[in-house]
């Protein structure tokens, strides 16, 4: 059976980072793609990076790159979202979500989300 699920979130300050986890089972990650997505409220899913499963490769959303970097750890079935420089308009539930091909918009499973709040 396939699950994802992220950890991680919380409240952080304006200029603070924090690091997401996405811990996997039922699956391996050289076998999948994974994307991390973000809803913030009234707002619609956007994406925030994806790590291939072949090569690991990394690809980011252009409003998070330079800030974010998305990383796997095979062994600990586990890949994260390092983000740094954390604005208020980063504020949202963060989503990890897996897929054999790609990166999309409807991949094929979904975690259930661990919530970013950035405010002072």
């Amino acid at each position: 059976q396939v699950q994802l699920v992220e950890s991680g979130g919380g409240l952080v300050q304006p200029g603070g980072s924090l690091r997401l986890s996405c811990v996997v089972s039922g699956f391996t990650l050289d076998d999948y793609a994974i994307g991390w997505f973000r809803q913030a409220p009234g707002k619609e899913r956007e994406g925030v990076s994806c790590i291939t499963g072949s090569d690991g490769s990394t690809f980011y959303s252009s409003s998070m790159k330079g800030r974010f970097t998305t990383s796997r750890d095979n062994a600990k079935n586990t890949v994260y979202l390092q983000m740094n420089s954390l604005e208020p308009e980063d504020t949202a539930v963060y989503y990890c979500a897996a897929d054999k091909i790609s990166c999309h918009r409807n991949m094929a499973y979904w975690g259930k989300g661990t919530l970013v709040t950035v405010s002072s």
